[in-house]
């Protein structure tokens, strides 16, 4: 008998949107590997692509910050109910540590080092708050252009980009909007690492298989190249004119990296 619970099967039905039965199924044949059942059910034509299923099922808060044009920060703090995301003190206390991690050393992820300067105080405010809470990501940029911020559904989604070029205030808020609205996970094809590349070239063989070997791989590349569409910042089509990608809609606006954190998936 497989090793897995109720609430493995209810995560596994979250994380990619199959039936309670089906998601059963695929953890009996996995031997309980959660990965593993994502990947047998999107070879089956279940599942939907998505980021790879490690979700939690957390909620917690999002917050950004600016200082200027050229300097931002953006963090996530979870928590284990929505009643305390709601909660003053706590709300106070995520908009405290995204100041931190706009004032923590470093041009990228700070995670790590926020943990640590903030480790003794965040035991404090989990005693004081009555819920366990964590910091599992943090950014501070810097940026020769301009970061921007966005922030989605009372602090459940928050997005900081970094562009230069040509854009406009209403460009940015835009480009927030449309990160936090299609979940790209890379910025563009080149940014899509080895590992993540043979995980879904090894689903689309799986679905070419029985195909003669020239016309297996025509649909093995055409999938990819799919798939970067959906996944891609760049590549994606543009939230206010999903016709044309958005490297193609404005080509002199450059967008050298964002993120994207949400209650629940970071």
């Amino acid at each position: 008998m497989a090793n897995f619970t109720a609430q493995d099967v209810k995560k596994l039905r979250e994380a990619t949107s199959a039936g309670m039965l089906d998601c059963k199924k695929a953890l009996i044949a996995a031997d309980g590997d959660f990965d593993t059942a994502v990947d047998n059910l999107r070879k089956a034509g279940i599942a939907k692509a998505g980021k790879k299923a490690d979700r939690e099922a957390n909620e917690g808060l999002a917050h950004a910050i600016t200082d200027g044009p050229k300097k931002g920060a953006l963090v996530l703090v979870s928590c284990e109910t929505d009643f305390v995301a709601k909660n003053a003190t706590y709300q106070a206390y995520v908009a405290e540590v995204a100041e931190k991690a706009l004032a923590t050393a470093g041009n990228g992820d700070v995670t790590a080092a926020l943990n640590a300067a903030e480790e003794e105080n965040l035991k404090a405010k989990i005693a004081v708050i009555g819920e366990n809470m964590k910091i599992p990501k943090a950014v501070s940029w810097e940026s020769a252009g301009a970061v921007s911020s966005y922030i989605h559904a009372a602090g459940k989604v928050g997005v900081l980009v970094d562009v230069e070029g040509d854009f406009d205030d209403e460009l940015l808020k835009s480009l927030g909007m449309h990160i936090a609205a299609f979940r790209p996970l890379y910025l563009n094809a080149e940014e899509v690492p080895a590992a993540d590349l043979e995980r879904e070239r090894a689903i689309f063989a799986d679905k070419a298989a029985g195909k003669p070997a020239e016309i297996a791989e025509k649909i093995i590349q055409g999938s990819i190249q799919k798939w970067y569409k959906e996944v891609c910042l760049v590549q994606q089509g543009w939230i206010m004119d999903d016709k044309v990608a958005i490297e193609k809609k404005f080509p002199n606006l450059k967008i050298n990296r964002f993120a994207r954190l949400a209650a629940g998936t970071n």
